[in-house]
């Protein structure tokens, strides 16, 4: 499926220009996984003293390379470490067959390149219970070993791609104490993408040097305002991953630092709006701005239920815009509403609003708007301070095309 599709409209124009950070190189390779003609596996490899946290899928359901990664999560920093990621084939839903898998690939890594078994982690994505043909991986490492650069980001986003119809990447640089610090990250996404904890495959790193317990906790809360604050399709991975490497590689320790946490915000944003921006089938990047709730979580619950809902996606699909969707996404969502206190705007536009449609309030008005291809759809509950922004995308009949035959 992988690089059988169009590109998105809402795609950048490239992939950026990713700094190189130090501390931490990259290899790629065609395992023929799943795909013929194309690399299908990844592997970054941490120089020693890096620091490694990670957030998880909550599926009760999930792959047996997360819950690997999870038990390992918080090992000593003072032995490097490796990340081998797989397309094509997300090792889930495979019972013992899927741990012996994961077991063999670490173990490989492991003595192949000489880093301890337990800071080995692993990911895998695509169609779910079918066994890993690991050792087609396997046989690929001492290939990837010798192949190891620190310029390999960009093929490594390529080779993680399933239904992405383009790689995904972003960087930022911070100063600290006078010295620049690197930031990189990759990601994969394009559907069963729902919020409930990163909702993809994301690997982001730094030369930056950082305690492993704060990084753990740094990570944990940016996440809730990006890759948990971003919805295609309400449904949820069995393999979400989001990892970030502190490499130390810098010298310069920005544990704490606030200029950091915003620059790696910044990253991890605009790697989670470039997987709605690819989102299958999309073509339209849809703002939800929640605001007047009585708490910022249930200003979050209303602006999941609208980003989530078929019809408001639908309406949006057709440039229609019908208010009334927003309304029902509302009252559906659990969370605290009164009728006559809400408005809703389409971008600059007030469409409804003390609980009828806004006195100058015109269709035509509300048509210009949905014709574009980001809009914004706000909604103010009047009940208090608590606010919220999650991102989605439209639904169109791409989206049940692609899906349809996945497998295939």
């Amino acid at each position: 499926m992988a690089g059988s599709l169009p590109v998105s409209p809402l795609a950048p124009e490239k992939f950026p220009d990713l700094p190189v950070i130090a501390g931490v190189t990259f290899a790629s390779a065609a395992a023929g996984v799943k795909y013929q003609g194309r690399d299908d596996v990844m592997l970054a490899v941490l120089q020693p003293g890096s620091s490694v946290a990670g957030v998880f899928t909550k599926s009760k359901t999930r792959a047996a390379p997360v819950l690997d990664c999870q038990a390992k999560l918080g090992g000593s920093s003072s032995d490097g470490a490796a990340v081998l990621v797989n397309s094509g084939n997300a090792n889930a839903f495979t019972g013992q067959f899927g741990q012996a898998s994961v077991k063999e690939i670490t173990s490989a890594v492991s003595e192949i390149l000489g880093v301890p078994e337990a800071r080995v982690f692993t990911a895998s994505t695509g169609v779910i219970g079918e066994p890993l043909p690991h050792d087609r991986i396997t046989a690929k490492i001492e290939e990837l070993s010798g192949a190891l650069s620190g310029a390999g980001i960009e093929a490594a986003a390529n080779a993680i791609m399933t239904t992405d119809t383009f790689a995904k990447g972003a960087g930022a640089q911070v100063v600290i104490d006078g010295k620049e610090i690197q930031i990189a990250g990759i990601a994969k996404g394009s559907g069963m993408i729902a919020p409930d904890m990163a909702t993809m495959l994301v690997y982001i790193f730094t030369d930056a040097a950082y305690d492993q317990s704060a990084l753990q906790g740094l990570l944990s809360g940016l996440n809730e305002t990006s890759f948990n604050a971003i919805t295609v399709d309400s449904d949820t991975s069995t393999s979400d991953s989001l990892l970030l490497c502190a490499t130390g590689a810098s010298g310069v320790d920005a544990t704490g630092n606030a200029d950091f946490a915003a620059a790696l915000k910044t990253v991890m944003l605009d790697l989670a709006h470039q997987v709605v921006r690819d989102g299958e089938g999309a073509t339209k990047f849809i703002e939800i701005q929640i605001a007047g709730a009585v708490s910022d979580s249930e200003a979050k619950t209303h602006g999941l239920a609208i980003a989530n809902s078929p019809l408001v996606k639908t309406a949006i699909a057709g440039e229609d815009p019908n208010w009334g969707r927003v309304v029902m996404a509302i009252g559906k969502s659990g969370a605290e509403a009164d009728r006559d206190l809400l408005s809703i705007s389409f971008g600059g536009v007030l469409v409804a609003e003390k609980g009828w449609v806004s006195e100058g309030y015109r269709e035509e008005l509300g048509a210009a708007e949905m014709k574009k291809q980001e809009i914004v759809l706000s909604v103010n509950l009047g009940l208090g301070s608590g606010a919220a922004t999650v991102w989605t995308c439209d639904l169109t009949h791409q989206y049940i095309s692609i899906n349809a035959d996945y497998r295939s």
